[in-house]
């Protein structure tokens, strides 16, 4: 589809940018992120905005040279395939009724005395998504004067030596290099395009030691009014402007919405019930700890979850009916005689199901290689759409982190879910013998709709037993 087929020409002169028809039958897309504001020049091609689809994520590039008109939709919002979300001026053409384009380049000092902040336009333009719970401007960006923290207006009165910036613009994996080396990335002065904080800036500001504005200090109680021996009674410290406001209001836009809206559709679908029980997992620790070094020596990190998927695997063709998905339009239940795992992977961006595909296909040495791929591709976010999605039954593991257990939601449309916590050393019964065990617990939910208690049950003990004794996989071929 060509940059024409989705602009017209206004009575104005300028473009009226239409969302393309993005593919895969998708409708509609929600903006996620405006890359430009009013009044930015752009050139073609350049990145104008991000829209999320149920299929993916993508960034839509100008479709011409020229500058930017008015933004028809905001972040969180979403607009039908065809619908105007951006107009363009083209050649001098006035923006939003201005009389001319040179008028939105005037400098800051005659806008400061004319006491008008920037463009009359919200601020979605410029406020950008980060990591979850936090929320950031571009530098120099402009926005309704009451869209701006008061900190923000405050810190342009800093002196130039002093920079600081309450809204920084970073990337997840540079916010997270700064949280390790205890940098605040508001007073960092970034040197990356369109005043991106980068990691050497990160870097940088660790070796030189200046990461965190001043902070004002405590005024001192007038102690000489009280007795030597007396101690001053401790008072409330006063907070300073650089601390920011006590709230801040985040668009709840993007992939967090989308996992939100997944999640509490699932619940309001399916019936839940959870099933828990312990298994014993000596065997399968020493069967890793046989395989590690061949698996080494194909450069593959071998875990317990290619044990876990094959479990599964084996405990779903002895179950089909967990293997099914429930259709609710046309009423019918869905046997897939596939398997496909969905492997749940926590991102910057929230929780992802990346799709091991074809899992009764792969080998244990194969499926750590593909977990291990698809768990990189999701943390940096270089997954296609159909590796995100057509997962027939779902496994989430927190690791060493997994605690005790869990109750694991759906993955819609999905019939179960198994949720793999922690192997810890304790008590067990062998015979008539109390000694120290590896017990893992295996928490899995169902859609009680589809699956009976008994059959969940003899599910979870299926899996169970492919783990307490993992040489049965060999012996049936998986």
């Amino acid at each position: 589809m060509t940059a024409m087929s989705t602009t017209s020409a206004s009575a104005t002169g300028a473009f009226e940018f239409k969302l393309p028809d993005i593919g895969e039958g998708v409708a509609e897309g929600e903006i996620v992120e405006w890359h430009v504001k009013p009044g930015d020049v752009v050139a073609e091609d350049d990145p104008m905005v991000e829209v999320m689809t149920d299929k993916a994520t993508v960034t839509i590039g100008a479709p011409k040279a020229g500058r930017i008109g008015e933004l028809r939709f905001g972040v969180g919002e979403v607009a039908q395939v065809g619908q105007v979300i951006v107009t363009i001026a083209m050649d001098g053409a006035p923006i939003n009724g201005a009389a001319s384009a040179p008028a939105a380049e005037t400098s800051a000092a005659e806008t400061s005395a004319a006491g008008d902040e920037g463009p009359a336009a919200t601020a979605v333009g410029d406020i950008r998504e980060g990591l979850p719970g936090t929320s950031y401007f571009k530098n120099g960006g402009g926005g309704a004067a009451a869209a701006k923290p008061a900190n923000e207006r405050a810190s342009a009165a800093r002196p130039a030596e002093a920079y600081f910036h309450d809204k920084p613009l970073a990337t997840p994996a540079t916010r997270k290099l700064a949280r390790d080396l205890g940098v605040d990335l508001r007073s960092v002065r970034p040197t990356g395009p369109s005043g991106r904080t980068t990691r050497d800036d990160v870097k940088a500001a660790a070796q030189g030691g200046a990461s965190a504005p001043a902070a004002s200090a405590a005024a001192a109680l007038p102690n000489a009014a009280l007795p030597p021996t007396a101690v001053a009674p401790p008072t409330a410290r006063a907070r300073t402007q650089d601390e920011g406001p006590l709230e801040e209001r985040v668009p709840f836009v993007g992939l967090r919405r989308k996992i939100a809206q997944r999640l509490q559709h699932t619940k309001n679908t399916a019936a839940h019930f959870t099933f828990v029980e312990e298994c014993n997992a000596g065997e399968l620790i020493r069967l890793r700890d046989k395989l590690r070094p061949a698996a080494q020596e194909a450069g593959v990190r071998l875990s317990f979850l290619p044990f876990i998927v094959k479990a599964t695997v084996a405990a779903l063709k002895k179950h089909p009916v967990l293997n099914t998905a429930l259709d609710e339009t046309t009423n019918e239940l869905v046997y897939r005689r596939y398997y496909d795992i969905g492997i749940a992977a926590a991102t910057d961006a929230g929780l992802m199901v990346p799709v091991l595909k074809g899992a009764d296909r792969l080998s244990v040495l194969e499926t750590a290689q593909e977990i291990a791929r698809l768990g990189e591709g999701a943390r940096t976010g270089k997954l296609a759409a159909d590796e995100l999605s057509g997962s027939t039954f779902t496994i989430t593991s927190l690791g060493k982190q997994g605690g005790l257990f869990a109750t694991p939601v759906l993955n819609h449309p999905e019939v179960g879910i198994l949720g793999v916590h922690q192997v810890k050393r304790k008590p067990v019964v062998e015979g008539d013998q109390i000694v120290i065990g590896d017990v893992m617990l295996l928490s899995l939910s169902f859609d009680h709709r589809i699956v009976d208690g008994h059959v969940g049950a003899a599910f979870a003990y299926d899996i169970i037993r492919y783990l307490e004794n993992p040489a049965l996989l060999f012996l049936e071929g998986l």
